[in-house]
């Protein structure tokens, strides 16, 4: 859960359509918006913003109140948790760009985890158009 959070603010898209190899993220009403390693690269190219200077979107992803229930005989796992994005460039003080909530679901394959699905609840949103290119 949180290595998503580090790959987007790293701007590592690779790390993140790796966790998603065998996954897809969904929006609240269940629309597919990527799926699979090839999917969600693309998704993350063509709707995060990242900056030259650091080839990252200039983001910090907070997460908190992480309830995880991992069923480790059969590799699955289900989670949830808040999150809050932080955002700061030249033209935009430091400020929250969006809150709210993953629930997610996992398994296990060749001993590392991966998604099966994360979907995406926004309930705060701020000034998100110096994160995303698209969707602002």
């Amino acid at each position: 859960m949180y290595r998503y959070a580090d790959c987007v603010d790293t701007g590592d898209f690779a790390g993140v359509a790796e966790l998603f190899a065998n996954g897809r993220l969904v929006a609240p009403d269940g629309l597919v918006l990527a799926a699979g390693y090839d999917g969600m690269l693309a998704f993350c190219r063509d709707t995060l913003r990242l900056y030259p200077e650091t080839n990252t979107p200039l983001t910090q992803h907070v997460m908190s109140n992480l309830v995880l229930d991992v069923d480790d005989d059969n590799g699955k796992a289900t989670g949830r948790c808040n999150y809050t994005v932080f955002q700061k460039t030249d033209e935009l003080p430091l400020q929250p760009i969006i809150t709210g909530r993953y629930r997610d679901t996992f398994v296990r394959s060749d001993r590392s985890w991966q998604f099966l699905e994360r979907q995406t609840l926004p309930q705060l949103v701020g000034d998100s158009s110096k994160h995303l290119l698209r969707f602002a």
